[in-house]
């Protein structure tokens, strides 16, 4: 595989792998909003492993006695540089060493339906590669979504997604995906590389796993915001600057490989 570029990472624990897939949690200070999603987690019967993938949390939200309670199979924490996008490849080494064959991912924030991990991971089962998971298409729910969101989403992100990849997605932000293994592992990806830090790994994925030939498609999940003001890792105006700027460079091909 070229360009295989994994940040430093500590497997803090890990279980006897049980699935075919593992679902990945990426997290950082999310407390008891983690907590209450293993929980619903719990209930759902899940045909995965879970794992988190964690980026420095410091608010005790990571204790290992209480993860393994919840039933988490793996703790993997970063100690490199890098946000979304080095947790990614961390876990996406990590499963492609214990040999799965394919993983969803998904923040840990509880805002999404874990009740649909199992039906990313039929989609996985039947041969997809990139599993996108949507409020807008029926079936989908979008709750309490703050509207400033919804019309970046609506009027640049998904427009430009579109243009960029040639499929027509309808949820571009949305981080509740699958991954086949064949697929991140691939050389025409080159997914696995320095250059992919941030949310620009989510982006570039979707667009290339379409330009690449892999089989693509979305399925309906149910995103919740919280009532009243929203708690968000990115700020009001210069972390929304910064996604349409990152958005620009990868629907750009400025990510693109060129050798």
């Amino acid at each position: 595989m070229r360009h295989y570029e994994v940040p430093n990472y500590e497997e803090v624990f890990s279980s006897t792998k049980k699935h075919d897939y593992c679902v990945a949690i990426f997290v950082i200070n999310e407390g008891e909003k983690l907590i209450s999603q293993l929980d619903r987690m719990l209930l759902c019967d899940i045909n995965a492993d879970i794992i988190i993938a964690d980026g420095g949390s410091n608010d005790g939200s990571i204790e290992q006695k209480k993860l393994k309670e919840k039933g988490v199979n793996t703790l993997l924490v970063k100690n490199d540089v890098g946000k979304l996008g080095s947790q990614m490849r961390i876990a996406f080494s990590w499963a492609l060493e214990k040999k799965y064959k394919g993983i969803v991912v998904i923040d840990g924030n509880n805002k999404d339906s874990v009740e649909n991990i199992n039906d990313f991971i039929e989609k996985l089962e039947e041969g997809y590669d990139h599993i996108q998971g949507s409020r807008f298409i029926p079936g989908g729910k979008a709750i309490n979504t703050p509207l400033s969101r919804l019309l970046g989403l609506k009027l640049i992100h998904v427009p430009m997604m579109r243009f960029a990849s040639g499929f027509k997605y309808t949820d571009t932000t949305n981080g509740f995906r699958a991954y086949s293994l064949k697929m991140l592992k691939s050389d025409s990806m080159s997914a696995f590389r320095n250059i992919f830090t941030s949310y620009e790994y989510h982006y570039y994925i979707a667009i290339n796993a379409v330009k690449q030939g892999f089989k693509c498609t979305e399925i309906p999940v149910t995103r919740t915001y919280p009532k009243g003001k929203v708690p968000t890792k990115i700020s009001p105006v210069r972390g929304n600057l910064n996604v349409i700027k990152t958005l620009f460079k990868v629907c750009s091909g400025w990510y693109n490989l060129n050798d």
